[in-house]
Formats: structure tokens, sequence, C-alpha cells
């Protein structure tokens, strides 16, 4: 038997003059003979964190019956298209964070991915614990695996939040970030969709915003340097993956016209205000092209671990573009005002609602034998409840993905009372494969999200 398959490595990188482009995954990347028995090339577990602020009302998000059966709330109905990949999970409780009125923001953010309680302090000396998607990012099989280990995301700045200043109840700022390297160190966001963009596609030698600006205007698209290695690349593929390639790099390319645009429109519409080169005048527009370029590092494998905070504890944030002109947080305190509620739902409604157009795009992303869906885990949630008392049991919690057939997805899951977050996140890791004996002081797994009571 002649096998004349090309079989091209799984970790190919185009390179070009300045530019790095590595590649989704192909059926050329299969083993010629492994091809021919029709076995597919095998998915990457990824892990993803996606965290919202300010709380969340139960009335608004929570489902009134449990199992397959459960019906759609306001805060979750954007999730029905991929209601077979989400877990909706009730009453896990923040294990790190201190119960009821004496909780601040500064505590619940720190202790979400942590399950630890941060050290009291308003200087440097920080305290706290590695989070679980740094426990991912330090694992052989995932982090380790990639280019990347972990990628940090924000749609907010973070000058005070990385800082030493002191925030509510005589925390550190730096205490909102909830994603931790170690004991001592938070890891730091990017805001900038240029930034992240060059960083998985593209060397960047300077990073200041006038840099970027001259480097739009003067060089080609970083796919423009790279195009000649993609023409002999395509020689050896067979049709199939030949149409794979160009629609992925029509996606990149779309991705890179749209960050340029950005940088064009704030200078335009906001010329008395500097804002930073890449970022969207529009909300919207940030948060989805944060969300395509989340999507492209897990379809090109550069990251498999990604934290994505879409809003921080104590978010100022306005959304006059769903007529809530009131800032985030001072509404989130609502003093039981059912206007106000329904306005903080609203929020709540609103970031599920890009969300949900992010897990439709990884739906339709084919990875190996399924989608980027089947092949993530995704946490999504906050790290209070009732904003206005700050309390951190029952969370609004939700697990979306298929990871790898580990999760089985169409079902609300109502855990026992006082159930640690913890729990979840432990379990989360072991699907994953991270070698971890316990997280956070948890060793109990919860068997429900295989779909076994």
């Amino acid at each position: 038997m002649i096998v004349t398959k090309t079989v091209i490595p799984r970790r190919t990188v185009l390179r070009g003059v300045g530019a790095t482009l590595a590649l989704p995954l192909l059926d050329g990347m299969v083993p010629a003979m492994t091809a021919l028995a029709q076995t597919p090339a095998a998915p990457a577990r990824r892990l993803g964190v996606f965290t919202v602020p300010n709380g969340a009302p139960v009335e608004y998000w929570t489902p009134k019956t449990a199992g397959a059966g459960f019906e759609w709330t306001p805060s979750l109905k954007a999730l029905e298209p991929v209601r077979e990949h989400l877990l909706v999970m009730t009453n896990l409780d923040s294990v790190g964070a201190e119960p009821g009125r004496g909780t601040t923001h500064s505590q619940a953010a720190s202790a979400l991915l942590t399950g630890a309680r941060p050290k009291r302090t308003t200087g440097a000396a920080l305290e706290l614990g590695i989070s679980m998607d740094q426990v991912a990012a330090n694992a052989a099989g995932i982090g380790r695996e990639t280019q990347l280990p972990s990628l940090e995301l924000s749609l907010e700045g973070g000058d005070t939040v990385y800082g030493v200043a002191t925030c509510d109840g005589g925390f550190s700022c730096a205490y909102l970030n909830n994603s931790w390297a170690n004991r001592t160190t938070p890891m730091p966001r990017e805001t900038n969709p240029r930034i992240v963009f060059e960083r998985l596609f593209g060397d960047v030698g300077n990073t200041s915003a006038d840099a970027r600006r001259a480097n739009v205007q003067r060089q080609r698209s970083i796919l423009d340097r790279v195009m000649d290695k993609v023409a002999d690349l395509k020689v050896g593929l067979a049709p199939y993956d030949r149409r794979k390639l160009d629609e992925y790099l029509q996606a990149v390319r779309g991705i890179e016209r749209r960050i340029q645009l950005a940088e064009q429109q704030a200078d335009r519409e906001l010329p008395e205000v500097a804002s930073p080169a890449g970022i969207p005048v529009s909300y919207e527009e940030h948060a989805r092209l944060m969300f395509d370029l989340i999507a492209l590092a897990y379809q090109t494998d550069m990251t498999r671990v990604i934290s994505f905070m879409i809003g921080r504890e104590e978010s100022g944030a306005t959304y006059p573009q769903i007529g809530v002109t009131e800032p985030h947080h001072p509404l989130s305190h609502h003093r039981d005002n059912p206007e106000k509620i329904e306005k903080l739902a609203r929020i709540n409604a609103y970031h599920m609602q890009l969300f949900s157009e992010f897990l439709v795009k990884l739906q339709s992303t084919p990875d190996g034998d399924g989608s980027l869906l089947d092949h993530v885990m995704l946490l999504y949630g906050g790290a209070l409840r009732n904003s206005n008392r700050h309390t951190t049991e029952n969370l609004p919690i939700l697990v979306v993905g298929g990871g790898c057939g580990e999760i089985k997805g169409g079902r609300h899951v109502v855990c026992p009372e006082g159930t640690p977050l913890t729990d979840l996140q432990y379990t989360m890791l072991a699907k994953l494969g991270v070698p971890v004996e316990s997280f956070s002081g948890s060793t109990d797994q919860i068997h429900e999200l295989s779909g076994l009571s």
C-alpha cells in the first residue's frame, strides 16, 4: 500500500518577518496510517474562566426546577442555542470570603478562583493563593504543551487594580484580580485587543500607543508577511484542509482589520480623550473582539487556559446601550428596590448575550471529531450573589462545554446547600487531567457533572 497523504506536525507555525502564525487542527496533522483508520486527531482539553461583577439577582437567574427540564430565566435565556452544553449550578458557596455582610468586594473577588482568604494589607505585602486557572496552566498536558501557558484578559483597565492602591475594607486593590500565579502574585491582565493579537500572532518590540499606530501605518498585515509560506503549505494539503485553512486565515484577517478600525475610530470619535490604541469605543465591539481572540487562541492551540474578566468587582461601567445609565456598582446596592434589581438583571442578561455569541462561535468551529465547544470546559460566574448584602453563598455559577466527553450538559444541577465552590473547581481540574490531590483543601468531586448521582 502506498500512502500519499502529507503529514503536518501538530505544532506547525508559519513564520514571516516579525510574525508567527499557529495553525488550527487539520486532518493532515493526523499520521497517515491513523488517518486511513479514520481516527481523528486527539482533541486538546481546554479550560476557560469567565467572571462578571457585582452580583446576580437570584429571582432573575436561577431556574425553579432542577434537572434536564429546567425553564429559561431572563438572565440565562440567551444561552438557549447551547442548552445541551450547559450546566446551571446552584448552592455553591465561596470558601475564602467571609460570609454575610462582612465580605468586601476584594475578599469575594480574590476568593472566587483561589478558595483562599486574602491577607488584609494596603501595601505590596500581598498574600492569597494560586487560582484554579494557574493550576491548570502549570500542568503537563495543559499549560505546558502550548506557547502561552495561559492568557489573562479583561475589559477594564488595571492601573488601580494591580497596584497598591487601597480598595474596600482596607484591602489592596490587587485583590480585585482573581487570577493568581501563587500566594503573592496576581497575574497581570491585558485589555487591549491589539496587544493580545500581536502576542498571539506577531512579535512586538515597542508597545507604546504611538509605536503601535506607526506599526499599523507602515507595515503590511501580519498575514501578508506569511502568505508565501501559506501558499507553499497548501500544495500538500487535501481539499478539505485547504478550505479549512482559508476559513481560518479569513477569520484572523477579519479580526486584524477590526482592530485597526477600532484604533482609527478611537482617535476620530474621542480626540479629546487619550483612548489606548486598539481598544474600541464601543463596549460591544471590545467584548466581541476579545471573545473572537479567545476563540482563535483555542483554535490554534496557542494556549489551552484562558481567564477573562468581563468586569471586575466594584465596576462602575454604565450600559446606556441597554437603557442602564447608572454606574454598575452603585446600582448593585439596590436596597431591595425592584426597579434597580431589574436593571441589575438586565446587565447580567446583556453579559450573557455576548457570552452566548462566543459559545455559538465555538460550537460552529470544527475541532478533531467535534467542535471547540465539545472540547472546552468553561466556568462562568461571579463572586457575589446578593450584591446589596455582599453575600457569597449560592453563587451564580455555570459550567459550559463538553470537556471532551467528561461533562453531560442540558441540566440544572442543584447541589446540597453549602457545597463549596472549590469542590466544583477540583472536579473540573480532575476532568482536565490535572494531577492534583486537592484544590484549596477540597478533595470532593461533584459527580453530577458527568450525569452521575
